[in-house]
């Protein structure tokens, strides 16, 4: 009597089977994976894709954001030289005026006030297999603008034979200097520079979050 094996041979029918669990079990990895966002699924989802898959929601991206509160993205820096005088209307300066020039030395700090933000101002659009923001900043502003009295002196002052020294004209030039300061910064753009550098850092920290496409205006 002769036994003989067959080796190596299958019905169609079980690599088809085959086929189809590997198909849906790619396609329901995938959809574990896009939905998986938040808690252990989230934790699991991560080490899968190798991202964090934690931020979803327009709330949940403004609290990262306000986070970074007044984001200071300007130092505006500018020595200059100030003048403040004081003049008498009938008597002449050499006989009744005052004053006074200053070297001074100061800066203007402008920047985004991100804790304005409101949930209305971010758009997550979720893509196959891609994440998308749109998210739009307040506008910038100046925070602040002062003097350096320890790098300001007064250059020069001439006072009239007939009048003392005022003691307010000092203080009443460097409120002139910061005003001209500040003015300075904004004729030189630095509300433009603010709001660059300002998106500039919260698309670097957007795109850290694991958003694919990232727009901020």
């Amino acid at each position: 009597m002769t036994t003989q094996y067959d080796y190596g041979r299958r019905g169609p029918g079980i690599f088809s089977a085959l086929v189809l669990a590997l198909i849906l079990g790619a396609v329901a990895l995938g959809m574990f994976v896009h939905h998986a966002r938040q808690g252990f699924p989230g934790k699991l989802a991560s080490l899968i894709t190798g991202r964090p898959l934690n931020i979803v929601s327009a709330p949940m991206v403004i609290e990262r954001i306000q986070r970074l509160n007044r984001l200071e993205s300007v130092i505006y820096s500018l020595d200059t030289v100030v003048e403040g005088d004081k003049s008498n209307p009938i008597l002449p300066d050499a006989l009744a005026g005052d004053r006074i020039l200053m070297i001074v030395q100061g800066q203007t700090i402008a920047g985004v006030d991100l804790s304005q933000m409101k949930p209305e101002d971010v758009q997550i659009t979720e893509g196959t297999g891609e994440r998308s923001i749109k998210l739009t900043l307040p506008p910038s502003q100046v925070f602040l603008t002062t003097i350096d009295n320890a790098h300001t002196r007064v250059y020069s002052r001439d006072t009239g034979l007939l009048v003392p020294a005022d003691p307010n004209l000092e203080s009443q030039t460097r409120a002139k200097a910061q005003q001209q300061l500040q003015t300075a910064a904004l004729s030189d753009g630095i509300l433009d520079t603010a709001s660059k550098n300002a998106r500039t850092t919260v698309t670097a920290m957007l795109e850290g979050l694991g958003f694919e496409h990232v727009e901020v205006k």
